[in-house]
């Protein structure tokens, strides 16, 4: 196998960042910790930890995170040895600022994700320049990709190269693709840029594994994964299925199987109620088209008002709604019960 650069692989654990969605970001300090050292001992390359959707995210708009920020990170950092898993931030412009990136530098992160709608790469380069002279690694991932082309995603990603990305790529915030949408889309991104190339799942159509694989075989070198599917809706990759099914591929991640299985039997019995499940709500997101955290929403606001949540799900769609806009979870409620 090529050893350049572009040819490796590396599996990104979003478990105690994306994670956090499913348990409405209320990971506390032995949990986190516990969690970074399993992962770490298994040799994952990357932790990522935060709130739910990033760095000065917590807020009543989108939910209070048990933990601040650096609470957070400092934990992780001293969870992971030296010299072994490196540790990750994601950020949204606009939730989380240039004060919170120096910040989680002073913690010791080692990666950011700097996030954005997948039209919107312009309001990352002032975030990926901090990172930069920060000395972080500064990844750039398209929110929500799944609403334009994959010419548009693949100048997106051009643009955030030239605005100093060293990796870019696409998130399926909505479990809305099926593999080839995904190889179509991959394949024109690679052929884009000359950096890494990222792709994170979801499993609202339950093919979250299978777009990743895919992800890879059209070029994709960072993937994203969480233990157990741990996140929103009806979850992330699974990254224990993900890693076990690139190693009997031919794909090597320098993960310890067996470690990384431990890490996850204690995800399942330490962090999470339940593993995420793929139910009726779930399903209805994903083929919507709509983010999977506003799941809990919909179903709470939903459920108060006596209005189906699959009609939710679908006009919400309709509007394209996104991350931000949960205020019009209610707002579609109140429009569909008038109409009742």
């Amino acid at each position: 196998m090529d050893s350049s650069p572009l040819s490796q692989l590396t599996v990104h654990d979003a478990t105690l960042r994306d994670g956090q969605h499913a348990v409405q970001h209320q990971l506390d300090v032995p949990q986190l910790r516990a969690y970074a050292v399993a992962a770490s001992a298994a040799g994952v390359p990357v932790v990522e930890v935060g709130h739910g959707n990033g760095l000065g995210a917590s807020s009543r708009q989108i939910g209070y995170a048990r933990l601040d920020d650096v609470t957070m990170l400092e934990t992780v950092r001293e969870a992971l040895p030296a010299g072994a898993s490196r540790m990750g931030v994601f950020m949204v412009p606009g939730w989380g600022t240039g004060a919170d990136l120096r910040q989680a530098a002073s913690c010791g992160a080692d990666v950011v994700r700097i996030a954005a709608h997948c039209t919107e790469t312009n309001v990352m380069r002032r975030h990926l320049g901090i990172a930069r002279e920060l000395d972080l690694e500064a990844q750039a991932v398209l929110l929500m990709s799944h609403m334009t082309g994959a010419e548009r995603l693949a100048e997106e990603c051009r643009r955030a190269v030239e605005y100093g990305a060293q990796a870019v790529g696409i998130m399926d915030s909505a479990g809305h693709y099926l593999p080839a949408e995904v190889t179509e889309r991959i394949n024109a991104i690679v052929t884009a840029v000359d950096v890494p190339v990222i792709f994170h799942g979801h499993n609202n159509l339950s093919m979250a594994v299978a777009n990743s694989i895919a992800a890879v075989e059209a070029g994709a070198r960072v993937i994203d994964a969480c233990a157990r599917g741990f996140g929103a809706g009806a979850g992330n990759t699974s990254l224990e299925v993900l890693v076990a099914v690139l190693h009997r591929s031919g794909h090597g991640t320098d993960i310890d199987l067996p470690g990384l299985l431990r890490a996850a039997d204690l995800a399942h019995a330490r962090l999470m109620d339940r593993p995420p499940v793929l139910d009726s709500a779930s399903l209805a997101s994903g083929l919507a088209g709509v983010f999977s955290g506003f799941k809990l929403q919909v179903l709470a606001a939903a459920g108060a008002a006596g209005v189906d949540p699959l009609e939710v799900f679908a006009e919400l769609g309709r509007r394209q709604v996104v991350a931000g806009q949960e205020d019009l979870i209610d707002e579609v409620v109140r429009s569909l019960k008038a109409a009742s």
